[in-house]
Protein backbone atom coordinates (compact mmCIF):
# COMPACT_ATOMS: atom_id res chain seq x y z
CA UNK A 1 0.00 0.00 0.00
CA UNK A 2 1.54 3.78 -1.00
CA UNK A 3 1.87 5.88 2.08
CA UNK A 4 1.04 9.15 0.27
CA UNK A 5 -2.49 7.86 -0.26
CA UNK A 6 -3.07 6.72 3.08
CA UNK A 7 -5.66 8.50 5.12
CA UNK A 8 -6.69 9.31 8.75
CA UNK A 9 -9.92 10.69 8.90
CA UNK A 10 -10.04 11.23 5.47
CA UNK A 11 -7.27 13.43 5.43
CA UNK A 12 -4.26 12.50 3.64
CA UNK A 13 -0.53 12.58 5.14
CA UNK A 14 0.19 15.48 3.15
CA UNK A 15 -3.00 17.55 3.92
CA UNK A 16 -1.78 16.72 7.99
CA UNK A 17 1.55 18.40 6.98
CA UNK A 18 0.40 21.34 5.64
CA UNK A 19 -2.22 22.07 8.46
CA UNK A 20 0.80 21.35 10.74
CA UNK A 21 2.88 23.88 8.94
CA UNK A 22 -0.03 26.08 9.46
CA UNK A 23 -1.11 25.80 12.38
CA UNK A 24 2.71 26.55 13.68
CA UNK A 25 2.91 29.69 11.63
CA UNK A 26 -0.52 30.97 13.32
CA UNK A 27 0.44 29.88 16.87
CA UNK A 28 3.88 32.05 16.30
CA UNK A 29 2.36 35.22 14.43
CA UNK A 30 -0.10 35.01 17.32
CA UNK A 31 2.36 34.52 20.14
CA UNK A 32 4.61 37.90 18.54
CA UNK A 33 1.47 39.79 18.17
CA UNK A 34 0.55 39.14 21.85
CA UNK A 35 4.06 40.03 22.91
CA UNK A 36 3.95 43.45 20.76
CA UNK A 37 0.42 44.26 22.70
CA UNK A 38 1.66 43.39 26.04
CA UNK A 39 4.43 45.80 25.48
CA UNK A 40 7.03 43.16 26.50
CA UNK A 41 10.42 44.59 25.91
CA UNK A 42 9.32 48.40 25.74
CA UNK A 43 9.29 49.40 29.20
CA UNK A 44 10.60 52.98 29.52
CA UNK A 45 14.28 52.94 30.63
CA UNK A 46 14.93 55.78 33.23
CA UNK A 47 17.62 58.41 31.86
CA UNK A 48 19.83 60.50 34.36
CA UNK A 49 18.88 63.65 33.38
CA UNK A 50 20.77 66.99 34.36
CA UNK A 51 17.89 69.36 36.08
CA UNK A 52 16.56 72.23 34.38
CA UNK A 53 17.93 75.27 35.32
CA UNK A 54 16.94 78.49 34.16
CA UNK A 55 18.62 80.53 31.62
CA UNK A 56 20.60 83.57 32.42
CA UNK A 57 19.93 86.03 29.56
CA UNK A 58 18.88 88.63 30.28
CA UNK A 59 18.35 91.91 28.13
CA UNK A 60 19.52 95.57 28.52
CA UNK A 61 17.37 98.29 28.79
CA UNK A 62 19.67 100.69 27.94
CA UNK A 63 21.62 99.24 24.87
CA UNK A 64 18.61 97.01 23.66
CA UNK A 65 17.23 98.21 20.04
CA UNK A 66 13.57 97.68 19.36
CA UNK A 67 14.01 94.48 17.35
CA UNK A 68 15.99 92.75 20.27
CA UNK A 69 12.90 94.30 22.41
CA UNK A 70 9.95 93.41 20.40
CA UNK A 71 10.78 89.70 20.85
CA UNK A 72 10.40 89.82 24.31
CA UNK A 73 6.61 88.21 25.24
CA UNK A 74 3.76 90.82 25.38
CA UNK A 75 5.94 93.61 23.82
CA UNK A 76 5.29 93.94 19.89
CA UNK A 77 7.05 96.49 17.52
CA UNK A 78 4.92 99.65 18.48
CA UNK A 79 5.88 98.97 22.37
CA UNK A 80 9.42 98.81 21.34
CA UNK A 81 9.97 101.48 19.26
CA UNK A 82 8.57 103.30 22.35
CA UNK A 83 10.59 101.90 24.88
CA UNK A 84 13.91 103.08 22.68
CA UNK A 85 12.10 106.34 21.76
CA UNK A 86 11.61 107.32 25.91
CA UNK A 87 14.97 106.45 26.06
CA UNK A 88 16.74 108.65 23.25
CA UNK A 89 13.92 111.50 24.77
CA UNK A 90 14.49 111.22 28.76
CA UNK A 91 17.34 109.25 28.98
CA UNK A 92 18.24 105.98 30.21
CA UNK A 93 16.59 103.87 32.55
CA UNK A 94 18.51 103.65 36.19
CA UNK A 95 15.92 100.43 37.39
CA UNK A 96 13.41 98.23 35.28
CA UNK A 97 10.72 100.06 37.18
CA UNK A 98 11.70 103.31 35.23
CA UNK A 99 10.17 101.38 32.37
CA UNK A 100 6.64 102.34 33.64
CA UNK A 101 7.20 106.13 32.08
CA UNK A 102 6.42 104.44 29.03
CA UNK A 103 2.95 105.22 27.71
CA UNK A 104 1.33 101.97 27.59
CA UNK A 105 3.26 99.90 30.15
CA UNK A 106 2.07 99.49 33.49
CA UNK A 107 3.04 97.36 37.00
CA UNK A 108 1.58 94.29 35.32
CA UNK A 109 3.97 94.28 32.69
CA UNK A 110 7.09 95.09 34.41
CA UNK A 111 6.16 92.64 36.15
CA UNK A 112 6.05 90.04 34.18
CA UNK A 113 9.31 91.47 32.16
CA UNK A 114 10.79 91.89 35.31
CA UNK A 115 12.66 88.48 35.34
CA UNK A 116 14.05 88.61 31.26
CA UNK A 117 15.40 92.57 32.09
CA UNK A 118 18.32 94.56 33.57
CA UNK A 119 19.46 97.95 33.69
CA UNK A 120 23.52 98.85 33.52
CA UNK A 121 22.65 102.56 34.52
CA UNK A 122 26.60 103.54 32.62
CA UNK A 123 26.18 106.21 30.18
Amino acid sequence: MDDSNETFLGITRGDRLVVGVLVVAALTLLATHWAQLSGWGTQPIEIDRIPRTPSGFRLDLNSANWAELSQLEGIGETLARRIVADRKQNGRFAHVEDLQRVHGIGPRTVGRLKPWLTTDPRP
